[in-house]
């Protein structure tokens, strides 16, 4: 084999899969951005005291409009966990602000089509209730204690600063007056600057791999893996299967949609393909900061009841599609071969470049640019409000001048 020329086309596929899914990524880090501008996180905690249904689902929208990467996520759960959340409570909002977010589910319309983020959306509320249910039984008494008070030491993982930050706008009004803000739009361009930063190196680590699986990779041999000529195996294994190459693949976020087309072109099933997407909080080193945080025997119990709930909701959702005659045929999506053209695709990925750009420019010349040195942060409150502090008075000089005046209230307004 031609080393140099292997190389060569796997760098070529991840650079094409790059160009294809550009404008569909910046368009959702908009959209989220967007949200999280405008929807107030204050007293989460106090929505999160127990394990009720109740709890459990504002846990799931809160994560859901929250939509940090999968490093932020795992350190906001710890966060909310100091802070008094229940346990499982606080699980549930990390597995929605990863697996329930507006941007996953546009780049898996965009990327595998839409069926793939209908999937998204019914499977991850089944995690949850399986999460839930797996802690009730095998996460609890000691085990919850001694977490919690490894929790308590504060040790530092990743993305600490970025998990910690609130940038949503303090004003009163309407949703409108509110985006539109000069607040409004600052706030948008922090959070979609502060995303890209947090998700920008899965993005490319998964690109590449995906280029290098497409590349190198045999279809052959992957239909030989998932036994995609024996439906019954492959149904059986895939579900099983896909969390584990995950867990190697050392990619989370919206970073593995490249590598889980790859997938299902190789013939995975669909339960494996949606058990796989949902596996980016039990990665590798995701699974070294939950030891870090919570311990080791707390650390092994989360991960395998993620690892079974991702699991079974991979079989739920082909159970529930299969009838229902939502599984997708198509196993040659064109994300993997399709080269750069002139096409909409160029055109899309021109204007949103620009969008891009400007908000950019918004945020640096707000003042924001700061920011990005205090994402890795620390994990002590404190520590986590001066940063904020330092941030919103160099980042939203106007959020406070006007703001207090409509508001009557200056009170700082934090996540964790």
């Amino acid at each position: 084999m031609n080393i140099v020329g292997a190389i060569g086309d796997a760098l070529a596929t991840a650079g094409s899969m790059g160009w294809q899914i550009l404008w569909p990524l910046v368009l959702g880090f908009i959209l989220s951005g967007v949200i999280q501008a405008v929807v107030r996180k204050e007293r989460i905690v106090a929505l999160m005291r127990d394990d009720s249904p109740r709890s459990l689902t504002i846990a799931a929208i809160l994560g859901a409009a929250s939509s940090s990467c999968s490093y932020a996520a795992v350190a906001l759960a710890r966060a909310l966990i100091r802070k008094g959340a229940n346990f499982t409570a606080a699980m549930a909002f990390e597995i929605a602000s990863t697996n329930l977010v507006l941007e996953l589910g546009l780049i898996l319309a965009f990327v595998m089509g839409w069926q793939f983020t209908l999937a998204e959306f019914v499977g991850g509320p089944f995690i949850i209730l399986f999460v839930a249910l797996g802690f009730r039984l095998w996460m609890r008494g000691k085990i919850v204690d001694a977490a919690r008070e490894q929790a308590d030491k504060g040790l530092a993982g990743s993305m600490e600063g970025h998990a910690a930050m609130d940038m949503s706008v303090a004003a009163d009004g309407s949703f409108w007056k509110r985006l539109f803000s000069r607040s409004g739009i600052t706030s948008v361009s922090q959070y979609f600057v502060m995303d890209w930063a947090a998700v920008l190196r899965d993005i490319l680590l998964g690109l590449l791999i995906a280029g290098a699986f497409a590349a190198w990779v045999p279809k052959q041999w992957l239909q030989a893996i998932f036994f995609a000529h024996d439906p019954t195996l492959a149904f059986i294994l895939g579900p099983l299967i896909g969390p584990l190459i995950a867990v190697v693949s050392f990619v989370c976020s919206v970073g593995n949609v490249p590598l889980a087309a790859v997938l299902w072109n190789g013939g995975i099933s669909f339960g494996g393909v949606v058990s796989f997407i949902f596996a980016d909080l039990i990665i590798i080193p995701i699974i070294l900061i939950y030891r870090k945080y919570y311990g080791t025997r707390a650390a092994l119990r989360i991960t395998a009841i993620f690892y079974g709930a991702m699991a079974l909701a991979g079989y739920v959702v082909e159970l529930i599609f299969t009838p229902l005659h939502l599984v997708p045929t198509d196993r040659h999506l064109s994300i993997v071969d399709a080269g750069i053209s002139w096409n909409y695709t160029t055109w899309l990925n021109i204007i949103f470049i620009i969008i891009g750009l400007a908000l950019l420019l918004v945020f640096f010349r707000s003042g924001s640019g700061s920011m990005l040195k205090m994402m890795g942060g620390s994990p002590d409150s404190s520590h986590h409000e001066a940063h904020d502090h330092v941030a919103h008075d160099q980042a939203r000089p106007d959020h406070r001048a006007g703001e207090e005046d409509s508001t009557g209230d200056s009170s700082d307004r934090h996540v964790h």
